[in-house]
């Protein structure tokens, strides 16, 4: 279904199929380590007060979770039959941190397609899909990032 002259999907594919297709995928495993450098980088660039010795920013829930996934966001794009070229945005994020993160933690991040919602705007018809990220030490749930991507579809201009 992608064009081979702009790499682009060249179909619209109805709401129902797409959800059939891809709600309650299990997206592939992936890690994430909170590095000491990265750390401190991200506090001292949101001049975050101090947080107590070894422990890390929560927006790391969601450079983590997002970073860890098993794949990339190209990857997560085209399971939803579109490219960074069509333009997806991230229209939501929603992090619920259930205990602090340590520097030098290790993660396990799990996900899966939640949701697909299809809209139309001023500009067209766009479908948001969600996406839920955990993010585990050992088995023991950490942190949860739910993402909602709005895929536009087709354009009112």
């Amino acid at each position: 279904m992608i064009d081979q002259t702009s790499g682009r999907f060249n179909a619209v594919i109805s709401e129902e199929a797409l959800a059939d297709e891809i709600v309650g995928r299990v997206l592939p495993d992936g890690g994430y380590r909170i590095e000491p450098y990265l750390a401190w980088l991200v506090a001292d660039a949101v001049e975050s007060p101090g947080l107590g010795v070894g422990l890390a920013h929560p927006m790391f829930t969601y450079f983590a979770a997002q970073g860890g996934i098993g794949v990339t966001l190209d990857e997560l794009f085209a399971m939803a039959y579109a490219t960074s070229d069509d333009g997806v945005m991230l229209g939501t994020a929603e992090l619920d941190i259930v205990r602090p993160l340590e520097v030098g933690q290790r993660f396990d991040v799990v996900g899966t397609v939640e949701d697909v919602t299809r809209k139309s705007g001023r500009t067209g018809v766009f479908d948001i899909v969600t996406y839920r990220l955990e993010m585990r030490d050992a088995a023991v749930l950490c942190a949860t990032l739910t993402l909602g991507f709005i895929y536009p579809r087709e354009s009112r201009r």
